[in-house]
């Protein structure tokens, strides 16, 4: 079952658009399709020659109840996983699998790019009573969100605009722009900060700020 983004543009021209668009996937193409006239949709990937085959094999363990093994590759750490496999999401320009995790005895959501070696086992497993899964940020990035305040250059008004709308920032007597916001980790904070340069100072939190000047520090050392 394919879910979120894919349910909402499958209403766009009913399931002959579900056929073509899973055609397309499964052949590895990156060529448009259109829901309508006025409609196109590009689900090109990097990750195209071996995505297709990724979902083929999970749509199959879905519908015929097999488990699902792969090797899992997060920032904690790597390992092989089994999972009872229940949706296929397409989330934010991302392909997910969501089930039942049977080393963590929970459900968890697995991003397609971070799996290898994937495979459908011969084992069946009988079919739990299973929610709608819940892909909130709060639900799928654990902990609690960083609120931060990061003052940019005006010259970068246009991405805070394009990612997080006019209403993220206010610009100060001094012509720079005052952004607000909250963060589902450090990690991912760190690597947007970053692609500003030195077109972006964090104010809060101060550990953040800390952390980045030791960074930069080290950075400078290297090169």
């Amino acid at each position: 079952m394919i879910l979120a983004g894919l349910r909402s543009l499958d209403s766009v021209s009913g399931s002959s658009y579900y056929s073509q668009l899973m055609e397309k996937l499964q052949l590895g193409s990156s060529e448009l399709i259109s829901g309508k006239d006025s409609v196109l949709i590009d689900l090109s990937s990097w990750h195209k020659s071996t995505l297709a085959p990724k979902i083929e094999i999970i749509q199959s363990s879905i519908e015929n109840r097999h488990l699902l093994g792969f090797r899992y590759y997060s920032p904690s750490s790597d390992g092989k996983r089994k999972i009872e496999p229940y949706y296929l999401i397409f989330r934010w320009s991302s392909w997910y699998v969501w089930g039942y995790c049977l080393s963590r005895k929970d459900y968890r959501l697995f991003k397609l790019d971070r799996m290898l070696e994937v495979m459908e086992t011969e084992k069946e497993f009988v079919c739990r009573e299973v929610e709608m899964p819940d892909l909130s940020d709060e639900k799928i990035f654990k902990g609690k969100p960083l609120k931060i305040k990061i003052l940019f250059s005006k010259d970068v008004k246009w991405r805070l605009i394009e990612e997080f709308g006019i209403d993220s920032f206010t610009e100060t007597d001094e012509g720079k722009l005052l952004f607000t916001s909250e963060f589902s980790d450090e990690e991912n904070l760190i690597s947007w900060l970053m692609t500003f340069e030195d077109k972006a100072e964090i104010l809060e939190p101060k550990k953040i700020r800390n952390r980045i000047g030791k960074l930069l520090k080290k950075m400078s050392e290297m090169y």
